[in-house]
């Protein structure tokens, strides 16, 4: 009889290490043609400040001026740009566990509410809450879960735009607690649905492609799940569901 094959060294392609170094080269890859366009532009846009800037007729140094004052502007917001791409995927790749305690969920959307009412205020969006009766304790880092439920404020407002609303409800199911976090938005085309959970797929044109990524990699974090309904010209619902801490936990 043949010696069985050694698993270990045919299936090491498939290892857990291998398919994290896999996913970085493949998001090393996607970053490094987002950064592309903004540095360009930079280059660009520094080449022709240079030229306005050379020695010409004084008569008209006033519209030179001018002209590179605008191209700064646009160097300046390609700047903000890569910054922005950078700080997403810093995050994104960020390797730190989660620091777990029993935390009361409504608290922790509460105090996010209270936080982004006037960002929301600001674009003419209406936040509403609806919160469980009852304290919702979940082994949860207060941190990570505010940054997940920022992100999907901030998607919320940017698919609304301006005049619109913002839904924040929590409710318990089973040992289960569930966050809902809705918004009356332009929603989202069928047959992207199956993606917006990707880096890097986001529809702006001034989008990172990382935000609900990061969202779903926290939630993943905590043992728990996220799902996404929505429908184009009616608005999309995320809903997060965390498990409860046991009763044994509790004491």
């Amino acid at each position: 009889m043949k010696d069985a094959p050694d698993i270990s060294q045919s299936n090491s392609s498939n290892s857990p290490a291998s398919s994290e170094a896999e996913e970085l080269g493949r998001l090393l890859g996607v970053i490094a043609h987002e950064i592309k366009n903004p540095l360009s532009t930079i280059k660009v846009n520094l080449r022709l400040v240079d030229e306005e800037l050379q020695a010409g007729p004084a008569s008209d140094i006033e519209q030179r001026l001018a002209r590179a004052r605008r191209k700064l502007a646009v160097i300046d917001k390609e700047t903000t740009r890569l910054e922005q791409i950078l700080d997403g995927f810093l995050r994104y790749t960020d390797r730190n566990q989660p620091n777990l305690s029993p935390i009361d969920i409504n608290s922790v959307l509460a105090d996010m509410f209270d936080f982004y009412l006037p960002q929301a205020t600001a674009h003419s969006i209406t936040m509403r809450q609806a919160l469980h009766k009852e304290p919702l304790l979940c082994q949860a880092d207060a941190g990570m879960l505010k940054q997940a439920v920022l992100n999907l404020f901030i998607n919320a407002q940017q698919a609304i735009g301006a005049a619109g609303e913002l839904m924040v409800r929590t409710a318990r199911v089973g040992n289960i607690a569930q966050i809902q976090i809705s918004d009356t938005g332009k929603g989202i085309p069928a047959d992207r649905l199956a993606q917006i959970f990707e880096p890097y797929q986001s529809s702006r044109p001034d989008g990172t492609g990382l935000g609900l990524a990061t969202v779903k990699k926290i939630i993943d974090a905590h043992n728990g799940d996220i799902s996404v309904v929505s429908e184009p010209g009616k608005g999309t619902a995320f809903t997060i569901s965390l498990p409860l801490v046991s009763s044994e936990a509790k004491q």
